[in-house]
């Protein structure tokens, strides 16, 4: 092993098989391998120097995982996860290893799908046709223009945007999680009234995402409704008491 250490891409279970012709982080890229630690093992490569979040190593890294997710359940690391050394990378999976069983366990036949509600585009008209608070004031600044006039109206289109982009994230919310087996909130994204992972049965993922663009296409007016996945389940690998061996190497 280099003396920069394991870059560990995700925890499986022992046994796992690397997918025919996997690469890994790096220029070349690097070739990954496990490292058993009892009933789970870790999927690993040496780490590069100088590592970056560049474009090609995130999506050597996102690629390696989908393919893993396709085997088997999958504990996936964020990019930049570094073992100093493969003895201490074994003791941290094995005083984890029935958190993280239990976790997988838990995956296992599930995918995430990520749904974001945002402020819909080019609305502004339909805003204006429906609320009479932006009517008014729209007429009241044509009447006696100035600042003020126009700080009142921009506030009232804002809030008028946000308020029907969460109507339609709560729409969204209620007619999705009945499909999904677990939710978890997302970070808070500027202009997005709704961030939320789907944990989702592998069988039931096309059934999921037609109900999903059925509703944006039916809210298209009130939100700009994206969807990301199937996608490793990032969003679930800590609920159930199981947490990451690793912390981020902080080099960069």
């Amino acid at each position: 092993m280099n003396d920069e250490g394991l870059y560990v891409y995700a925890v499986v279970r022992a046994g796992t098989v690397l997918p025919e012709g996997a690469v890994g982080v790096g220029d070349p890229p690097a070739t990954p391998r496990t490292v058993d630690a009892g009933a789970v093992a870790a999927v690993v490569s040496e780490a590069p120097p100088r590592l970056r979040a560049r474009r090609r190593d995130l999506l050597a890294h996102q690629d390696l995982l989908m393919a893993l997710a396709e085997q088997g359940p999958v504990l996936p690391m964020r990019f930049g996860m570094v073992a100093p050394d493969e003895d201490g990378l074994i003791a941290q999976l094995a005083a984890a290893e029935p958190g993280h069983l239990d976790t997988l366990e838990r995956l296992d036949g599930h995918v995430e799908i990520n749904v974001k509600a945002l402020e819909a585009p080019g609305s502004l008209a339909l805003v204006v046709a429906e609320s009479a608070t932006v009517r008014r004031l729209r007429d009241e600044a044509r009447r006696r223009p100035g600042y003020e006039a126009s700080v009142r109206l921009g506030e009232a289109v804002a809030s008028e945007l946000a308020r029907r982009a969460s109507e339609a994230g709560r729409e969204v919310l209620r007619e999705l999680a009945p499909l999904a087996r677990a939710a978890a909130a997302g970070p808070e994204v500027q202009g997005c009234a709704l961030n939320m992972s789907f944990l989702v049965p592998r069988t039931h993922s096309d059934r999921f995402r037609t109900a999903a663009e059925r509703l944006a296409t039916a809210r298209r007016d009130h939100a700009e409704i994206r969807l990301a996945g199937p996608l490793p389940c990032y969003s679930f690998v800590g609920t159930s008491g199981s947490r990451s061996p690793l912390e981020p190497t902080g080099r960069g």
